[in-house]
């Protein structure tokens, strides 16, 4: 979904059954509404966030199900999304809970700004599973992890705590669950003032 309210724009991934795993048509999608934002007047900042349990548990794998190669049009629409959030005129802050896993990191990767929950969780858990990491997600792990901890971390495919994800310079900041709202909201403010 996606809304601008004056100088306060969201886009929220809306596949809470899913866990906001990122489709085709989600990919799609959020391409469309990155476009759209920046076509409203005004607008200075922009929360990303998902519904439900998760942040994004990545690309679909359903959708991916009995493919024997690499979809070329799968890795377009990917790397499309995260450029198009990427070119999000206004600041993007991206609001993390719970999974947030291979593409949905890329596109927190693509936000200005990332907010979590403590108890968030991270992994690129692509070379595990047999899929390429594309979508132009290394150049950006490697733009705000470094390349040696982008290199551990895709290679390792290990897990990390929102805590690791701040120590490495990820996270702006990390917050219990029940704080994370506000603290974006605080955010926000003060974005929106300058």
């Amino acid at each position: 979904t996606v809304s601008a309210d004056g100088a306060l724009g969201r886009l929220t991934l809306a596949r809470p059954a899913r866990m906001n795993a990122l489709s085709p048509t989600a990919l799609a999608e959020i391409a469309q509404a990155a476009h759209w934002l920046n076509t409203r007047p005004g607008l200075k900042v922009v929360v990303v966030a998902g519904e439900g349990r998760a942040f994004s548990a990545g690309f679909d794998l359903d959708d991916a199900a009995g493919r024997t190669e690499v979809d070329v049009q799968v890795v377009d629409l990917g790397r499309r999304m995260a450029e198009a959030v990427d070119a999000i005129e206004a600041i993007t802050i991206a609001r993390i809970h719970g999974h947030c896993v291979g593409g949905g990191l890329v596109l927190a990767g693509a936000c200005d700004l990332r907010v979590a929950a403590d108890t968030a969780r991270f992994s690129i858990p692509e070379l595990d599973l047999g899929i390429p990491l594309a979508w132009g997600g290394i150049p950006r792990l490697v733009r705000e992890l470094g390349p040696a901890l982008t290199k551990e971390l895709v290679l390792t495919c290990r897990p990390f705590t929102a805590a690791e994800a701040r120590a490495l310079g990820f996270l702006n900041r990390v917050v219990p669950p029940e704080a994370l709202e506000h603290t974006a909201s605080v955010l926000v403010e003060r974005l929106n003032l300058q």
